[in-house]
C-alpha cells in the first residue's frame, strides 16, 4: 500500500471522524475531482441483510455529504468477492473503506480473491484505505482466534508486519490495569500489539511516521514498554 492508511478503533461513518474522513479525501489521489470512494461492508457478512445494509446506507450517506462520489459494493461472500465488476469498482476507487464486524470472516473471504487484488492494485498507485474495527485488523499480521478464546493466533494480510491490531481498546480497561503485564513478557521482540481507542484513527503510511486523529488514544505495546499517543501526537511504528 502506497497511500494513506487510517485504522479506527471504531465511529466508522459517524460525525466523530469527519476530521479524518475529510484529510483521507483531501489526501487520496483525486487531484481536484471528486474523490471516489467504494465503502465495503464485508465484515458483517454473517451477521444478516438488515446490519449489511445498514453499514452500505451509512457509508454512502456520509461520504456523500462530504462531498465524494461513492458506491457501497455488496460483497459478503466469496463468490461476491470473486466478481469482477465489483473488483473493477474497487480498483478505480480513491479511498477503499472497510466497516466493522467479524476479522476472521473478512480475511477469509477476501484472501485470494479479484476484491482483494483490486484492493492492492488500487493502493499500489496511491490510493487511501480505511478500516475500522474488523476492518482494522484483517491487515495486521496476527489475529488472535476468538474461537479459540484468543489462546491461538493466525496469520492474516501482514500489511503492518510484526502486529497485532485491537480495536476498542478502550473498552478493554482489564487488559490495560491487568492483562498487559502479563502479555508483555509474551509477546516476542521484534513484535508488537496496536490498541485503538474507539473514535480514535491512526493515519500514515507504511515506513513512515504516523498521526493520532480523534478524541482519544493509540498505545504501541512491545515486550519492553507501553507507549500512548493522544490526537495530533506522531507514532513512529516499530519494523
Amino acid at each position: 500500500m502506497n497511500g494513506l492508511i487510517a485504522l479506527l478503533g471504531s465511529g466508522e461513518y459517524l460525525p466523530v471522524m469527519n476530521d479524518t474522513d475529510r484529510f483521507l479525501l483531501a489526501n487520496c489521489g483525486a487531484n481536484g475531482r471528486a474523490p471516489r470512494v467504494v465503502c465495503l461492508p464485508t465484515a458483517a457478512g454473517q451477521e444478516g441483510a438488515a446490519s449489511v445494509g445498514r453499514w452500505m446506507r451509512m457509508g454512502e450517506e456520509h461520504f456523500r455529504a462530504l462531498g465524494a462520489e461513492v458506491a457501497s459494493l455488496h460483497i459478503t461472500n466469496r463468490a461476491e468477492a470473486d466478481d469482477p465488476v465489483m473488483a473493477s469498482q474497487i480498483e478505480q476507487a480513491d479511498l477503499i473503506y472497510f466497516s466493522g464486524g467479524k476479522p476472521h470472516y473478512l480475511y477469509e473471504t477476501l484472501n485470494g480473491t479479484r476484491a482483494w487484488e483490486a484492493v492492492q492494485k488500487a493502493t499500489g498507485r496511491g490510493a487511501a484505505f480505511a478500516g475500522c474495527s474488523a476492518g482494522a485488523m484483517f491487515i495486521g499480521e496476527f489475529l488472535p482466534d476468538f474461537r479459540s478464546f484468543g489462546l491461538r493466533q493466525n496469520r492474516v494480510f501482514g500489511v503492518l508486519p510484526k502486529s497485532h491490531i485491537f480495536p476498542h481498546f478502550d473498552r478493554m480497561l482489564a487488559w490495560r490495569s491487568v492483562t498487559i503485564p502479563m502479555l508483555q513478557p509474551l509477546i516476542p521482540a521484534d513484535e508488537y500489539v496496536l490498541g485503538l481507542d474507539e473514535d480514535t484513527a491512526l493515519v500514515g503510511k507504511l515506513g513512515d511516521q504516523w498521526t493520532v486523529m480523534g478524541r482519544q488514544n493509540v498505545y504501541v505495546i512491545t515486550k519492553k514498554q507501553v507507549r500512548s499517543y493522544s490526537a495530533g501526537h506522531t507514532v513512529i511504528l516499530p519494523l
